[in-house]
């Protein structure tokens, strides 16, 4: 992507010079993405609100073993339901100020009636049905400007694993706010958008993954998940 014309500072014409991202910088969408595109050494940053955030280095402990035991539960329930994808620190094109980089996502392939979109660009556009987040704790942008953002934009479920809290918070979309996700009398949570989607919510935050994966295996058995898997099913081409 050509580089934008600037001026040192003492007013001598330079071509090619691509400013870096940094926190705080207020920039447009495109400007956000052609300057990540500029720093290949850079693996995460996401404009939200057009303000730029570029996360410290992550820690094993308290993100990057928990998002990939996200990441396990959701890609289990994509082996078993054909029309769902779910996708791993790809940035998402919400709208002109915001484009966020979520830990995990889970969406309905556009051509079985998906909301969101993969354009031309191999970008997702729009709201995605399901986001996962792994934040530190309650005083994370992920449960304010980033909350706000999904909620306005309509992703129909938002999980946020609160590390150091040790609580798990899913948020369903209903008329337009977020509200939490009740658990069921086994002390379950289970998807309203995917049918099967189940989760038992103490044993992920004990690291029990066989549990986790025999709780989302029942949900994948259910009678209520094979009807969605029906659903998802594209239409035969006609002669």
């Amino acid at each position: 992507m050509p580089g934008k014309t600037t001026y040192s500072m003492s007013g001598v014409l330079a071509h090619d010079v691509v400013l870096p991202l940094e926190n705080g910088d207020k920039l447009t969408r495109a400007e956000f993405e052609r300057r990540y595109e500029a720093m290949p050494h850079l693996k995460k940053a996401e404009l939200i609100e057009g303000v730029v955030y570029v996360p410290s280095p992550v820690r094993h402990r308290y993100h990057g073993h928990p998002h990939t035991h996200l990441i396990g539960w959701l890609v289990h329930y994509e082996a078993a339901t054909p029309g769902v994808e779910a996708s791993d620190n790809c940035s998402v094109r919400l709208d002109l100020d915001n484009e966020p980089q979520p830990d995990v996502l889970l969406f309905i392939d556009p051509a079985c009636g998906g909301q969101a979109l993969i354009d031309a660009d191999g970008y997702i556009e729009g709201a995605p049905e399901l986001v996962a987040e792994v934040a530190s704790s309650s005083a994370s942008y992920d449960l304010h400007a980033k909350l706000r953002v999904y909620r306005r934009n309509g992703v129909r479920e938002y999980i946020v694993w609160r590390v150091l809290e040790q609580e798990i918070d899913w948020f369903v979309l209903r008329v337009g706010q977020y509200e939490r996700l009740a658990l069921d009398a086994e002390g379950l949570l289970r998807s309203e958008v995917f049918p099967g989607l189940w989760l038992d919510p103490t044993a992920l935050l004990q690291g029990d993954l066989a549990t986790v994966f025999a709780v989302v295996q029942r949900g994948l058995a259910s009678p209520e998940h094979a009807a969605f898997a029906t659903r998802l099913r594209p239409p035969s081409p006609t002669a």
